[in-house]
């Protein structure tokens, strides 16, 4: 059985801005009830071109309630720019995370935004591109190359988890590991090219890691009533301990790797290891 976060449950059983919107300026339809998954989009700008109405209608399970829930949140007040900027991820880390099987649910949310904006600069004819990979669910291998790239992603279970691709008959698994093997192929020509990477001292790197806490992640853990602490810093290796909701939160975890992580090794070094230590 998944385990979801309270506000996952909360945005499940108290669905924020459902419904439709007379006359939007954007709307969007993703997915499809045959595929077990489809969410229906629509936003409305205010004088000053923010958004200030998002509602949605969406036919799935507890996740994908809650995540287009949660979408319609995040993006109301936002300009159209920085709506464009939400990432499946920032909508998985507003709910606290998302079961790793479900996180194709915040992807499909991730999609809808981007045609509702799509729609409303008139780009909603724009001929779907790529090659069908998975023919149970209609996923394409661009899709699949960016779900990769964007949540390094490394095998075809964690791919069917974020686009459900190969979660059918399984005919295209082997089509999923090719893309799989050629991005991180190409991953790995990149890190492989030499870098002048900088030669950080280790009281520098503290001295940065504790900057990046303080202004990147500390804020959006507090919002939700979390906080973290840093307790040490061994080579590579952050250790740390989780504080306030985020220390009972099953979710915690997810939120070290899919959030903290990847901002420290994207904002201090990229081999920084998040760890979590009781204390």
């Amino acid at each position: 059985m998944w385990e979801y976060t309270d506000k996952v449950k909360d945005h499940f059983l108290n669905p924020r801005n459902v419904g439709e919107i007379e006359d939007p300026d954007g709307v969007a339809e993703v997915g499809s009830i045959a595929c077990g998954d489809a969410l229906k989009l629509m936003f409305k700008l205010d004088e000053n071109k923010r958004i200030k109405e998002a509602k949605f209608k969406t036919f799935g399970c507890a996740s994908a309630i809650a995540t287009a829930s949660a979408l319609t949140e995040i993006i109301k007040g936002m300009t159209l720019e920085e709506a464009a900027e939400v990432t499946n991820q920032d909508i998985a880390k507003f709910l606290g995370g998302l079961p790793q099987e479900k996180m194709h649910c915040s992807v499909m949310g991730r999609e809808a935004l981007e045609k509702a904006i799509e729609h409303y600069k008139g780009e909603s004819e724009k001929v779907t591109e790529g090659k069908i990979v998975c023919e149970c669910f209609g996923v394409t291998d661009l899709e699949i190359e960016r779900a990769i790239r964007e949540n390094k992603l490394a095998t075809i279970e964690e791919v069917t988890n974020f686009t459900k691709a190969g979660g059918g008959c399984g005919h295209c698994h082997e089509a999923i590991q090719e893309i799989i093997d050629t991005v991180r192929a190409g991953e790995f020509d990149k890190q492989a090219a030499p870098v002048a990477r900088p030669q950080l001292s280790n009281i520098r790197k503290i001295k940065m890691i504790e900057e990046t806490l303080e202004r990147e992640i500390r804020p959006s853990l507090k919002h939700d009533g979390g906080d973290i602490e840093l307790i040490d810093v061994v080579g590579n290796r952050v250790l740390v301990a989780t504080r306030g909701a985020c220390a009972s939160c099953q979710a915690s975890n997810q939120t070290l790797k899919h959030f903290v992580e990847i901002k420290l090794r994207e904002l201090v070094y990229p081999e920084l290891v998040v760890e979590e230590v009781a204390q």
